[in-house]
């Protein structure tokens, strides 16, 4: 491969998003001639065997993962992007348990980033409901706390919520902690299991041996009707 094509092959993975030829073009005084061939070269590289594909729509190029590798993509990044979101999900959970009913564009003034995935999440996890519409231009939906959300919390009534500072220092303290914890990274995704406790002391089960055929001395299996003791007749 050319420069070139080295160069935009770096652009677009730098990305991470599609990038417009257009831009490419301009800001590196190329011809859409030469990108074009770029362009092959790349797709002859990332070929139908490889993980990645290059993806050229709308005058925009692409990388993109291929999709015959989508099942063990998700069964590797999803639990990292979980634990990624833990301490968003929780700081809009906490905003909202303070403001409901609150809109979703409330939220994200106070946060100055996009709030979508983590609603989508809590309501998922039934952590927030949809409660009403707000009096206003466009008529936004108003989010406010469930039961579940106290579930989590570990609260009994939404009285019982700390200082919102406190609040979020307490979650900041459990989403470090749940960052350094393979197993605990998750907990919000867990689903919850009831166990019955019936006050019973369990003991384990116990797996009887499997019963070896008695022999003689000579070799010969021994009956399971003759029993074994002294009034037994040996015949010699």
């Amino acid at each position: 491969m050319n420069n070139l094509t080295n160069i935009i092959e770096a652009i677009v993975f730098a990305s991470g998003e599609a990038v417009p030829v257009k831009f490419i073009v301009e800001k590196l005084g190329c011809s859409v001639k030469e990108v074009n061939k770029c362009v092959d070269e790349l797709k002859s590289k990332y070929d139908e065997d490889s993980g990645i594909q290059l993806l050229v729509f709308n005058g925009k190029l692409q990388f993109a993962s291929s999709p015959k590798y989508k099942q063990q993509i998700s069964e590797v990044l999803i639990p990292i992007k979980e634990k990624e979101f833990t301490k968003t999900i929780l700081e809009c959970a906490a905003l909202i348990a303070y403001k409901q009913p609150v809109t979703k564009s409330v939220l994200e003034e106070i946060r100055q980033v996009s709030c979508d995935y983590a609603i989508h999440t809590l309501l998922e996890l039934d952590m927030i409901v949809a409660c009403g519409r707000k009096d206003a231009v466009g008529k936004p939906i108003m989010y406010a706390t469930t039961d579940n959300f106290l579930k989590r919390f570990k609260l009994n009534s939404i009285d019982e919520l700390p200082d919102y500072e406190e609040l979020m220092a307490q979650i900041a303290e459990l989403n470090n902690s749940l960052m350094d914890d393979e197993d605990d990274g998750n907990y919000l995704y867990r689903k919850d299991e009831y166990v019955e406790d019936n006050g019973e002391d369990t003991q384990p089960l116990q797996v009887e041996e499997e019963k070896k055929p008695k022999v003689d001395e000579d070799g010969f299996e021994i009956p399971e009707f003759i029993e074994e003791d002294d009034d037994v007749i040996k015949i010699d």
